[in-house]
Protein backbone atom coordinates (compact mmCIF):
# COMPACT_ATOMS: atom_id res chain seq x y z
CA UNK A 1 0.00 0.00 0.00
CA UNK A 2 1.84 3.51 -0.98
CA UNK A 3 0.53 7.10 0.21
CA UNK A 4 -0.53 9.93 -2.15
CA UNK A 5 3.32 10.96 -2.13
CA UNK A 6 4.00 7.69 -3.82
CA UNK A 7 5.78 6.51 -0.65
CA UNK A 8 5.39 3.57 1.05
CA UNK A 9 4.04 3.91 4.94
CA UNK A 10 5.90 4.04 8.15
CA UNK A 11 4.35 1.31 10.10
CA UNK A 12 5.82 0.98 13.90
CA UNK A 13 5.85 -3.15 13.04
CA UNK A 14 9.11 -4.24 11.71
CA UNK A 15 9.08 -7.17 9.01
CA UNK A 16 9.77 -10.26 10.55
CA UNK A 17 13.42 -11.36 10.13
CA UNK A 18 14.45 -15.13 9.95
CA UNK A 19 17.86 -15.70 9.00
CA UNK A 20 20.30 -18.74 9.55
CA UNK A 21 24.23 -19.53 9.56
CA UNK A 22 25.94 -23.06 9.39
CA UNK A 23 29.46 -22.50 10.62
CA UNK A 24 32.88 -25.05 11.42
CA UNK A 25 33.55 -24.79 14.78
CA UNK A 26 36.30 -22.60 14.46
CA UNK A 27 36.08 -19.23 17.04
CA UNK A 28 36.92 -17.17 14.21
CA UNK A 29 34.08 -17.50 12.53
CA UNK A 30 31.85 -15.82 15.42
CA UNK A 31 32.76 -12.26 14.65
CA UNK A 32 30.92 -12.13 11.41
CA UNK A 33 27.55 -14.03 12.31
CA UNK A 34 27.48 -11.51 15.93
CA UNK A 35 28.04 -8.61 13.61
CA UNK A 36 25.66 -9.69 11.09
CA UNK A 37 22.70 -10.10 14.01
CA UNK A 38 23.40 -6.99 15.43
CA UNK A 39 23.22 -5.19 12.14
CA UNK A 40 19.95 -6.67 11.70
CA UNK A 41 18.87 -5.38 15.62
CA UNK A 42 20.20 -1.88 14.44
CA UNK A 43 17.64 -1.97 11.33
CA UNK A 44 14.70 -3.81 13.22
CA UNK A 45 14.94 -0.78 16.25
CA UNK A 46 16.56 -2.09 19.18
CA UNK A 47 17.89 0.22 21.65
CA UNK A 48 21.49 1.07 21.76
CA UNK A 49 22.52 -1.26 24.52
CA UNK A 50 20.77 -4.09 22.88
CA UNK A 51 22.81 -3.91 19.88
CA UNK A 52 25.93 -2.76 21.55
CA UNK A 53 26.20 -5.00 24.70
CA UNK A 54 23.39 -7.23 25.42
CA UNK A 55 23.32 -9.15 21.79
CA UNK A 56 26.82 -9.58 21.07
CA UNK A 57 27.94 -10.68 24.04
CA UNK A 58 25.33 -13.53 24.92
CA UNK A 59 25.19 -14.56 21.23
CA UNK A 60 29.27 -14.77 21.33
CA UNK A 61 29.07 -16.93 24.36
CA UNK A 62 26.17 -19.20 22.90
CA UNK A 63 28.48 -19.93 19.87
CA UNK A 64 31.73 -20.31 21.89
CA UNK A 65 30.14 -22.63 24.56
CA UNK A 66 28.55 -24.79 21.48
CA UNK A 67 31.83 -24.97 19.81
CA UNK A 68 34.27 -25.60 22.90
CA UNK A 69 31.79 -27.47 24.81
CA UNK A 70 29.21 -28.92 22.79
CA UNK A 71 31.40 -29.72 19.81
CA UNK A 72 34.15 -30.14 21.92
CA UNK A 73 36.60 -27.84 19.74
CA UNK A 74 36.33 -30.52 16.70
CA UNK A 75 36.47 -28.14 13.50
CA UNK A 76 34.21 -31.15 11.85
CA UNK A 77 31.58 -29.96 13.68
CA UNK A 78 28.90 -27.23 13.15
CA UNK A 79 26.82 -24.64 15.04
CA UNK A 80 23.84 -24.04 14.01
CA UNK A 81 22.63 -20.42 14.65
CA UNK A 82 19.49 -19.28 13.70
CA UNK A 83 17.59 -15.89 13.90
CA UNK A 84 13.85 -15.15 14.36
CA UNK A 85 13.45 -11.00 14.70
CA UNK A 86 9.58 -9.84 14.68
CA UNK A 87 8.01 -6.85 16.61
CA UNK A 88 7.97 -8.13 19.94
CA UNK A 89 11.46 -9.94 20.54
CA UNK A 90 14.72 -11.30 19.03
CA UNK A 91 14.86 -14.97 19.36
CA UNK A 92 18.09 -16.85 18.77
CA UNK A 93 18.86 -20.69 18.89
CA UNK A 94 22.34 -21.83 18.84
CA UNK A 95 22.67 -25.46 17.96
CA UNK A 96 25.66 -27.48 18.28
CA UNK A 97 26.33 -31.46 17.45
CA UNK A 98 26.90 -32.24 21.25
CA UNK A 99 24.86 -34.15 23.87
CA UNK A 100 23.89 -31.35 26.13
CA UNK A 101 23.27 -30.12 29.89
CA UNK A 102 20.83 -29.94 32.16
CA UNK A 103 20.59 -25.96 31.90
CA UNK A 104 18.48 -25.48 35.23
CA UNK A 105 21.35 -26.94 37.53
CA UNK A 106 23.63 -24.38 36.44
CA UNK A 107 23.67 -21.90 39.04
CA UNK A 108 26.76 -19.75 38.33
CA UNK A 109 27.00 -16.33 40.64
CA UNK A 110 29.60 -13.73 40.60
CA UNK A 111 29.56 -14.48 44.79
CA UNK A 112 31.25 -17.72 43.86
CA UNK A 113 35.21 -18.08 45.62
CA UNK A 114 37.11 -18.38 42.21
CA UNK A 115 35.21 -16.79 40.03
CA UNK A 116 37.51 -14.01 39.21
CA UNK A 117 40.26 -16.31 38.84
CA UNK A 118 38.37 -19.08 36.58
CA UNK A 119 39.01 -18.59 33.01
CA UNK A 120 35.79 -19.98 31.66
CA UNK A 121 32.39 -20.91 33.36
CA UNK A 122 30.32 -17.39 32.81
CA UNK A 123 28.71 -17.82 30.04
CA UNK A 124 25.50 -18.45 30.96
CA UNK A 125 25.18 -16.51 34.06
CA UNK A 126 26.21 -13.65 30.87
CA UNK A 127 23.10 -14.86 28.90
CA UNK A 128 20.83 -14.92 31.51
CA UNK A 129 22.24 -11.53 33.07
CA UNK A 130 22.09 -9.92 28.95
CA UNK A 131 18.91 -11.74 27.27
CA UNK A 132 15.35 -11.65 29.00
CA UNK A 133 15.33 -16.02 28.28
CA UNK A 134 17.66 -18.42 28.05
CA UNK A 135 16.27 -21.84 27.41
CA UNK A 136 18.00 -25.40 26.52
CA UNK A 137 16.41 -27.69 24.27
CA UNK A 138 17.44 -30.72 23.37
CA UNK A 139 19.71 -32.79 23.01
CA UNK A 140 18.49 -34.23 20.03
CA UNK A 141 19.77 -37.50 18.11
CA UNK A 142 19.53 -35.54 15.08
CA UNK A 143 19.53 -32.40 15.49
CA UNK A 144 21.95 -31.86 18.74
CA UNK A 145 21.67 -29.51 21.84
CA UNK A 146 20.26 -25.78 21.40
CA UNK A 147 19.80 -23.23 23.41
CA UNK A 148 17.46 -19.81 22.92
CA UNK A 149 18.20 -16.45 23.87
CA UNK A 150 14.89 -14.49 23.45
CA UNK A 151 15.33 -10.80 24.13
CA UNK A 152 12.17 -8.32 24.07
CA UNK A 153 12.04 -5.25 22.27
CA UNK A 154 11.29 -3.23 25.12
Amino acid sequence: MTSPSGQRPVTDAPTPIARQWTVASDLMLIEPVVESIVALCVTAGFSARHCSLNVPVAVTEAMANAMLQGNRNEPARTVQVSVALDAERLCVDVTDEGVGFDLSSLQQSPNETDWFEREDGRGVFLMRTLMDRVESAGPDAESGHCIRLILHRT
